[in-house]
């Protein structure tokens, strides 16, 4: 069976041709003509099955067959709030496979001992659009830069939020095992510190303002890989 290409067009059924950075790879990689077919999604819970009516250059036109909403494949809002590392690179992984694991919502936080004050969001965007397109997801994450912590903790927020650190002397839960619990809100957000952790002031403001205090497991991870155990946790819970 041939594989099903998708396309990210946000305005699919208005303007009815492909951003430049998705024709020019429909156009120049897959030699896509008049008359073939593609899949698009436009990142908020549509798929379409369309035809291409012009293929010239730069420019790839297509017109609606079909429109095939999406059902949401779990429950709730999953929302990830991390540090980003010094190398962006690890951030990049992260973004990308959190995305294919499904997240809803991906928060940047500039802690006390943050390595990175900065992140790219236009750079970012585009492997979260190749990682939706690849993982034939229906809704696309959204992105939020960088916030200082405390910013962050003070914002309203729906559903179960959660601290993940590992100071031993605050008293921590499971993250998976809450998030078990039948009684778990659906909507979670769940907080990943930088290298050297959130300081013990920060998860201190954090309980103080309504945040459960948890840990990952026994073994000590790496940002980005604490940031995915926690997605996946998320995720598994509301399956």
């Amino acid at each position: 069976m041939k594989e099903v290409r998708f396309f990210y067009a946000p305005n699919a059924t208005t303007e009815h041709e492909l951003p430049t950075d998705e024709a020019m790879h429909a156009l120049r990689v897959l030699r896509l003509q008049s008359g073939d077919e593609m899949m698009l999604m436009d990142g908020v819970g549509n798929f379409y099955r369309a035809e291409v009516t012009l293929a010239h250059t730069r420019h790839c036109l297509y017109d609606i067959k079909e429109v095939m909403p999406q059902q949401p494949q779990w429950l709730g809002h999953i929302h990830l709030a991390i540090a980003p590392t010094k190398m962006m690179e690890r951030m990049e992984w992260l973004v990308e496979k959190a995305v294919e694991v499904g997240v809803d919502e991906i928060s940047f936080l500039n802690c006390q001992f943050s390595e990175r004050r900065i992140v790219k969001l236009p750079r970012l965007d585009k492997i979260v659009i190749a990682a939706t397109k690849q993982s034939h997801k229906a809704w696309k994450t959204v992105l939020k830069d960088i916030t200082p912590f405390k910013d962050f903790i003070d914002q309203p927020r729906e559903g179960g939020k959660y601290i993940a650190h590992c100071y031993e002397e605050i008293p921590r839960t499971s993250l998976f095992d809450h998030l078990r619990q039948t009684n778990a809100p659906q909507d979670a957000t769940v907080l990943i510190g930088p290298e050297g952790d959130f300081s013990i002031d920060e998860v201190r403001y954090a309980v103080a303002n309504g945040y459960q205090s948890v840990h990952l497991g026994p073994s000590r991870l790496r940002t980005e890989t604490a940031g995915l155990s926690a997605v996946m946790m998320m995720q598994l819970s509301k399956m």
